[in-house]
């Protein structure tokens, strides 16, 4: 009898591995189907057009934040490109293999985002995937300034404004490097603004904070 009861068992877990098995690959099917709906035919790959038709469909704006999000929940690799691997990642993360659940995902994505330990990570993502060249280690001021104010702009705008201010009204940086781009955001989260009592140029502050800081200072008089 025991033996009875254990295949009896074992065929029931069978049974529910492969209906889960089965599952899983109708979700993956359905989450291509959508991939292919946006993907060049010739490369298989969803390139910047394909992003904007992607766009279009969620409506949202091309430059909108939670597109840099949906691709930092893809993990992906090169900006304004998605592939088949990458996409999968994301949207099984998010449990949508539709357009309707791709847009009901979005709001709990943003809130994700917004929890500090995530937002460190998406925030030095942001960085890391504006590099567009190979071993390329900065990003120019410009899309420096552009990018502080879409990441960090609802969270620290004053602090941002006069940051992106400086940079443009400076020479001496031409270019933005990860430690700096890491460093503001330490900045926003540890020294009040716009008093900036607690700031001290002679701990381990990037350089062109104690330049920000200066100018900044002298600019309020």
């Amino acid at each position: 009898m025991r033996r009875s009861s254990n295949r009896k068992s074992s065929s029931a877990s069978a049974a529910a591995g492969s209906g889960s098995t089965k599952a899983a690959s109708k979700e993956f099917e359905k989450i291509d189907h959508l991939f292919n709906v946006y993907a060049d035919k010739s490369s298989a790959i969803i390139d910047p057009e394909g992003i904007e038709q992607l766009c279009s469909s969620l409506e949202v704006d091309y430059t909108d934040v939670r597109i840099l999000m949906l691709a930092w929940k893809m993990k992906a690799q090169k900006q304004g490109f998605f592939t088949l691997e990458e996409w999968r990642t994301g949207l099984k993360a998010l449990r949508a293999d539709s357009m309707s659940k791709l847009k009901k995902a979005l709001p709990e994505l943003v809130k994700e985002v917004s929890r500090p330990t995530d937002f460190l990570d998406f925030y030095s993502y942001a960085f890391r995937y504006c590099l567009t060249e190979d071993k390329q280690k900065c990003i120019d001021i410009e899309s420096a300034c552009q990018l502080l104010s879409l990441v960090l702009g609802t969270q620290f705008g004053p602090q941002v404004d006069k940051f992106t201010e400086y940079l443009k009204s400076q020479s001496e940086y031409k270019v933005m490097n990860m430690d700096q781009w890491m460093g503001f955001y330490r900045f926003c989260n540890e020294i009040p603004f716009p008093s900036l009592e607690n700031y001290d140029s002679d701990l381990a502050w990037p350089l062109i904070l104690d330049n920000f800081v200066e100018w900044f200072r002298e600019n309020q008089k």
